[in-house]
């Protein structure tokens, strides 16, 4: 199978079985968008939906967020992972958005990772979600299915796998691409143990179909050691 039937595949798979696919953030506007996206690096998005309602009714709008003190956004979102840094983050991130930006969340990823605790992946999300623009976010969902399915080939690092996804990936489906493998990644294919009888595209997954080998070949293994049982030498009992 070559690689362009293999995206082709994948992506007629997921235009069936999840057509309308988006993020699992609850937000209401792109400073809320940007928020949640920065508490959810190494957390749950469940976890992050739990915590942020209070921390937006505290500060509504990145004004409020850039005139708060990092205890008090703190102890707002001390449940989520990382906390200390989150809440540095977040407010240094808000004052730069007032200082640089008119408070406007910027629509490029050259400025939106500029911000602290904004990184390549959290940009992309933003640009993809609020302004629609063909970006694609690799996460560690993102990064581990699309190499299992074999949509990626030895890429070493996140960029490295969002290269190769965006040459072969439309404008017009990259955005919501994003969103099937993070939810497959989320829902099918976690990270330990697969639910491979769950997914529908076991006929195109590299890696099924290698661990699928590796199987016919320890049954047929022991089947072997079975059929042919190997005997021990029992040393003579010492007197």
């Amino acid at each position: 199978m070559t690689t362009a039937e293999r995206y082709k595949k994948v992506i007629d798979y997921f235009r069936q079985q999840a057509p309308e696919a988006a993020t699992e953030l609850t937000y209401t506007n792109p400073y809320e968008l940007l928020v949640a996206v920065m508490l959810s690096a190494q957390c749950t998005d469940k976890r992050v939906n739990l915590t942020t309602p209070a921390l937006f009714q505290q500060y509504p709008t990145v004004f409020d967020l850039a005139e708060a003190s990092v205890d008090a956004v703190f102890a707002l979102i001390r449940s989520i992972s990382y906390p200390n840094n989150k809440a540095r983050h977040l407010v240094a991130a808000a004052r730069q958005l007032v200082d640089q930006h008119q408070g406007n969340i910027p629509s490029k990823i050259e400025d939106l990772v500029k911000l602290p605790g904004v990184g390549r992946k959290t940009a992309n999300v933003v640009v993809s979600v609020v302004f629609d623009q063909p970006a694609m976010a690799v996460d560690t969902h993102v990064f581990r299915v699309s190499a299992r399915i074999g949509l990626t080939k030895k890429a070493k690092t996140p960029l490295e796998a969002e290269k190769q996804l965006m040459r072969h990936l439309s404008t017009e489906v990259v955005a919501v691409a994003h969103h099937w493998l993070i939810l497959h990644g989320r829902y099918i294919c976690v990270a330990r143990k697969p639910k491979c009888t769950a997914c529908g595209l076991t006929d195109v997954c590299i890696w099924f179909k290698k661990n699928q080998q590796q199987l016919k070949k320890n049954q047929q293994q022991l089947k072997k050691n079975q059929k042919h049982p190997t005997t021990k030498s029992v040393p003579h009992e010492k007197r």
